[in-house]
């Protein structure tokens, strides 16, 4: 009588967190795929159910450690934004939504016949394909969709000064070839994702005009506070201009007063003498000759 095969538990499997490969062929490949990882992870980090990760052991033969994958980037969507050892399908209820390959000449069997038929049957959405090298794509940017049961190419839209732009819907966003180089664009923003360094630099340059914007601020709070200091003392001379204007006035009005009763007496002493006169001539006395 034949023994019973032992049933497998993939929860008993040890899948080991490695294949032994080194993470990218070259500087450009593991440049590119750094970028990635960091510029989506910090674009998704608000979002608790959204999974960005890279070179990646993905598991997706429950009770098989043998068979594996592992994209350069990919991104999940409906699983938790966590730290992960290794990707199981099984466990997570799913496999990528979207997955970039950073291609080369020496990647470029896997790429792009035996992976697109995996990632057909693990549902990835979008398949994107980048080649920093120029060795075999061109452009050196390519993107297909999921229809069906089978992937179609996505157009490549040409700029006028050069760039080429490839749009992901399952990712809402643009990656653009500009000079060879690939950057990942948010339309809703209007800006491109920047990397860990990026970001720091960014910060610090914000920080810097932040800190010179202040100090014009404060600049223009001096200025406006002399200003005021100014247009007080200003204000002061004025009034006291006005002061003195006035006091002047006073005077003025005084010295035309006593001018007018000087006059008036002089007026009463000529008609006193007048009369004086007249009262001499009454008598007989030429009052020119008294002088």
């Amino acid at each position: 009588m034949m023994s019973a095969v032992p049933k497998i538990i993939p929860e008993l499997i040890d899948y080991p967190d490695t294949d032994g490969e080194p993470m990218a062929e070259s500087d450009f490949q593991r440049d590119y795929l750094t970028y990635l990882v960091e510029s989506l992870k910090i674009h998704f980090q608000d979002q608790s159910q959204v999974y960005v990760s890279g070179n990646l052991l993905i598991y997706y033969k429950p009770g098989n450690s043998k068979v594996s994958i592992s994209p350069d980037v990919f991104v999940v969507f409906g699983v938790s934004n966590q730290s992960r050892r290794i990707y199981q399908t099984w466990v997570e209820g799913k496999g990528p939504d979207w997955v970039m390959e950073i291609t080369s000449s020496s990647t470029r069997t896997q790429d792009e016949k035996i992976k697109p038929g995996l990632y057909q049957k693990l549902g990835v959405k979008e398949y994107f394909q980048y080649d920093p090298t120029g060795d075999y794509l061109t452009p050196a940017l390519r993107g297909r969709h999921l229809v069906g049961q089978s992937y179609q190419d996505l157009p490549v839209w040409s700029q006028a000064d050069g760039t080429s732009i490839l749009c992901s819907e399952v990712l809402d966003l643009q990656f653009h070839l500009i000079a060879g180089q690939l950057r990942v664009f948010n339309p809703a923003t209007q800006r491109y994702l920047l990397n860990h360094s990026e970001t720091l630099k960014a910060y610090h340059q914000e920080s810097e005009r932040a800190e010179l914007e202040s100090e014009r601020a404060e600049l223009e709070k001096q200025r406006a506070r002399k200003a005021l200091v100014q247009v007080a003392q200003e204000k002061q001379l004025t009034r006291k201009a006005l002061v003195q204007v006035a006091q002047e006035k006073q005077l003025t009005r005084k010295a035309l007063r006593q001018a007018t009763q000087e006059k008036q007496r002089a007026e009463q002493e000529q008609q006193r003498a007048e009369k004086l006169a007249a009262q001499l001539r009454a008598l007989g006395i030429d009052p020119d000759q008294l002088k």
